[in-house]
């Protein structure tokens, strides 16, 4: 693996870490270029999927600190190529408030891919593929 995308790779861990901490604001912009485009495609939570920008993106870290009271994020595998990352990851959220048919202190977990585009060690481009377990 090429120095580039062992950098890169470690980004993208820490980008992670940062989420399960709760990282908001510029400890989470830090991780992005200005012209970030973050892909969700649509899923259970999100049935339209969307685009976001940095100034969303932050915005929604916000709001999930009200909608969670932690979240975890094991990665399975991960590979780098160039400028390119994938990561596949479990995720597992407890939720702070009743959310649907859950109860506040529920746990949601998801099986979800994440592809990157980074630029100078910076994510330019994401795009997630969250497969949420019934509940």
């Amino acid at each position: 693996m090429f120095n580039v995308e062992a950098a890169n790779l470690a980004t993208i861990r820490g980008y992670l870490e940062a989420l399960q901490g709760g990282a908001v604001g510029e400890a989470l912009a830090k991780f992005f270029t200005p012209d970030v485009r973050q892909v969700e495609f649509p899923n259970r939570l999100n049935p339209r999927g969307g685009v976001s920008d940095l100034p969303t993106i932050l915005r929604r870290a916000e709001q999930g600190q009200n909608l969670l009271r932690s979240q975890r994020f094991e990665i399975l595998s991960e590979l780098a190529q160039d400028h390119r990352a994938a990561v596949e990851a479990k995720w597992t959220g407890t939720l702070a408030v009743v959310l649907g048919s859950l109860e506040a202190g529920a746990t949601m977990t998801a099986h979800v891919a994440m592809f990157f585009q980074l630029v100078d060690g910076r994510i330019q481009l994401q795009r997630n593929y969250d497969c949420f377990e019934p509940w």
